[in-house]
């Protein structure tokens, strides 16, 4: 058993992620960062590398021995499928979004435990708002109880969605888009898939579905849990892979809306 309760852990992840925020809105201030590419496609800057080197040694002397997946420093998300204890972080989501002066980036603070999604916090140093969860504690944004709208029917339901850096790769989700478009409010797509999740978990959007990578999504995954959103995966996970780390084809929504919204997305991938 771990010797930290889920309210230590909370806060000692919820502190963390504030001081990140605040290395995060100094850098954008003074634009004391660099831009590079990785992979050819993706943005990634010097606070990028220096938040999550920041969050990685607060981690290592709060929590000494237990493992991190981060979307910087990672060794890589194979060693996190086993992890008895796992932090899934990353440092700035919405890395575009921070490089262009756009307010919609976060500090995602997940942990779980044999797979288990169990804390969440996700900090959005520009819009003042930080996202909190425990397991069975419910979900707060600053400190306030949240929960996911009463939407009921897709015809009036707003849906966020991200699209991959790969352009090739967007081909392929338009059929998903066009679907939406055609049977619901309306669509938003805001750069953050973590801030996304929890708009859906305090009622600002109605549903969220998208691919990323476990950074993306754990800490906002557990947030939208306990604020009482229905979360899943359209095709479920792969066997040996925990749910709660299993990073594709997620979908979140308000409760009433998510079997109608999985049946759409279903047709839409494989059409008549």
């Amino acid at each position: 058993m771990s010797a930290y309760t889920l309210d230590e852990r909370l806060s000692i992840a919820r502190s963390i992620a504030e001081q990140a925020g605040r290395m995060i809105r100094q850098a954008r201030e003074e634009q004391s960062f660099d831009r590079h590419y990785k992979a050819g496609d993706e943005l990634v800057t010097d606070a990028d590398i220096a938040v999550d080197r920041f969050i990685s040694e607060q981690l290592d002397a709060h929590f000494p021995g237990e493992t991190r997946l981060s979307e910087e420093l990672s060794p890589g998300e194979a060693l996190a499928t086993d992890a008895a204890q796992l932090w899934v972080v990353d440092p700035i989501d919405g890395t575009v979004n921070f490089a262009q002066g756009l307010r919609h980036v976060a500090v995602s603070i997940g942990w779980m435990e044999h797979g288990v999604g169990k804390v969440g916090v996700v900090h959005a140093p520009f819009l003042e708002e930080t996202f909190t969860a425990a397991e069975g504690s419910g979900a707060y944004c600053n400190q306030r109880p949240i929960q996911p709208s009463a939407a009921d029917e897709l015809s009036r339901s707003l849906v966020a969605t991200g699209f991959p850096y790969q352009r090739g790769a967007r081909k392929a989700l338009l059929p998903r888009l066009a679907a939406v478009l055609a049977h619901c409010r309306d669509i938003r797509r805001n750069g953050a898939a973590a801030l996304d999740i929890c708009d859906v978990a305090c009622g600002r959007l109605d549903a969220y579905y998208e691919s990323v990578s476990p950074w993306d999504f754990v800490a906002g995954w557990v947030i939208a849990r306990e604020a009482g959103a229905s979360v899943g995966h359209l095709y479920g996970a792969p066997d040996g892979v925990p749910a709660d780390l299993y990073s594709r084809d997620l979908l979140v929504c308000a409760p009433s809306v998510y079997a109608e919204m999985a049946a759409l997305l279903h047709r839409a991938d494989r059409p008549e």
